[in-house]
């Protein structure tokens, strides 16, 4: 499972955000000012240090912390390329603004001597992407190691299993920070997945960095895939799924692959596609709705 074909094809705002992490990473771990961007309740309301709610961000505080989160980043941009840039940039600024509201609140009530600081990183946003990693990413293959049952899933929930021990309560209290964050998303509450920038907001991201190289998909409007999908009914869905289409074009080979990515069926995917006319975004719906009967 990679999230689709390698590279930031159809995923701008993704890579904006890792090459963005990764340079705060290295700029602050060479000036040793890394410990520095660490939260704290005095920082927020008696230091008024609030540029530090921007920077930490961004700033991982170790090199571990590094790799895995960027690892974690890159596999969800699957959900960039499913709703489109313009909502997954809402997506992000939503998460990241819930997450560190409920960072603060903690620190204020908990009142705990051993959660003084916490660390730094988007940990609001990576275990935010969780919840519709959990919810709308399908098991395409499982397999035993030592009489253990895993998933092509497992390797993405063990690299989150490991982000949140990386500090222990510091780091565990961001993750079911974003874990709520996430979850308020979903329920989809003031209608927060209807919402969109202005198209020059998010187009701005495009600008920011080399363009991806390679052929992307067509693309279409975007359609919220994080648990809103067409209310076609079973049957609706599996006739048309299994209907020939020998007339129409054959699908993009990057556009299966990303399918197939996301752990459905290589021969489900190319019919999907054909019948959506190698719209991505219907396909995944149409699988997705397939599978829920």
């Amino acid at each position: 499972m990679n999230g689709g074909p390698s590279g930031f094809n159809n995923a701008p705002v993704t890579r904006a955000f890792v090459i963005a992490c990764a340079l705060f990473t290295i700029l602050f771990g060479i000036q040793g000012r890394s410990n520095k961007l660490r939260l704290s309740y005095q920082d927020i309301f008696k230091k008024f240090q609030l540029w530090k709610l921007i920077v930490s961000v961004f700033t991982f505080s170790s090199t571990p912390e590094l790799m895995f989160g960027l690892y974690l980043l890159y596999y969800f941009r699957v959900f960039e390329r499913q709703i489109g840039s313009n909502k997954y940039s809402v997506f992000i600024l939503f998460s990241v603004i819930v997450s560190l509201l409920f960072e603060i609140l903690a620190l204020a009530l908990l009142k705990d001597p051993t959660l003084n600081t916490l660390t730094s990183g988007p940990y609001g946003l990576i275990f935010s992407s969780f919840v519709p990693f959990y919810l709308d990413i399908p098991v395409s293959t499982r397999f035993h190691v030592f009489g253990l049952r895993f998933s092509n899933k497992s390797f993405i929930y063990l690299a989150g299993l490991q982000l949140l021990l990386s500090s222990w309560k510091r780091s565990i209290l961001l993750g079911i920070c974003g874990i709520l964050a996430g979850s308020i998303y979903r329920l989809n509450v003031f209608r927060i997945r209807r919402a969109k920038f202005p198209q020059f907001i998010a187009s701005f991201f495009s600008r920011l960095s080399w363009p991806s190289t390679g052929s992307t998909p067509p693309t279409a409007p975007s359609r919220n895939v994080l648990g809103n999908v067409p209310s076609y009914t079973g049957r609706q869905v599996e006739g048309n799924y299994l209907a020939p289409m020998s007339s129409t074009i054959e699908p993009p080979e990057d556009s299966i692959a990303t399918l197939v990515s996301m752990g459905f069926d290589r021969n489900n995917a190319r019919q999907a596609l054909v019948q959506a006319r190698n719209d991505i975004n219907v396909a995944t719906n149409i699988l997705l709705e397939a599978q829920s009967h």
